[in-house]
């Protein structure tokens, strides 16, 4: 399976300690470059130290999307890291494209990709049981990830974990 993936799902994901859970679930992802400027710039150290490491371990790897029309046109309504990753998504043919940002998971969607997240992460670890429940994970989003997620998706994301 091909995944590419923005900045936000593996830097919110490192941020509490969890980027093993993207390991376990897809075993290698593609990333552009402008997603690893961004990751290098992560303001938590060990954040940082983990996400270098899978690149230096090669389970998170670098692609470049290339100059194209396309990702100039997706530069029009997306920032350069969600730009980015659609293009090389598509250039790749990817299977996946993993995206927080709601603009961009549309802008995937509608280009034919299946699209998750960091919750959608978070729920199949749940399921497998990599992780006991979701709650205290949406916590630590909020407080060392910044994540914001409404009451209503989180009502729906706690009701599909079956807490």
């Amino acid at each position: 399976m091909l995944v590419v993936s923005n900045t936000s799902p593996i830097s919110n994901l490192a941020a509490i300690g969890r980027l093993e859970l993207l390991r376990s679930q897809f075993s290698k992802l593609r990333i552009p470059d402008a997603v690893r400027a961004e990751l290098a710039a992560h303001p938590d150290l060990r954040a940082r130290s983990a996400i270098q490491t899978a690149i230096r371990d090669r389970w998170i790897q670098v692609s470049t999307p290339g100059d194209s029309g396309l990702l100039r046109l997706l530069l029009l309504e997306l920032h350069l890291g969600e730009a980015e990753a659609i293009a090389l998504a598509t250039v790749l043919k990817a299977d996946i494209v993993l995206m927080d940002e709601l603009e961009g998971r549309q802008l995937a969607s509608r280009t034919g990709f299946v699209v998750t997240g960091t919750l959608g992460v978070l729920l199949q670890a749940k399921r497998t049981g990599n992780i006991p429940a979701i709650r205290p994970e949406i916590s630590m989003l909020r407080s060392k990830a910044r994540f914001f997620i409404s009451p209503v998706l989180e009502a729906k994301i706690i009701a599909a974990a079956n807490e």
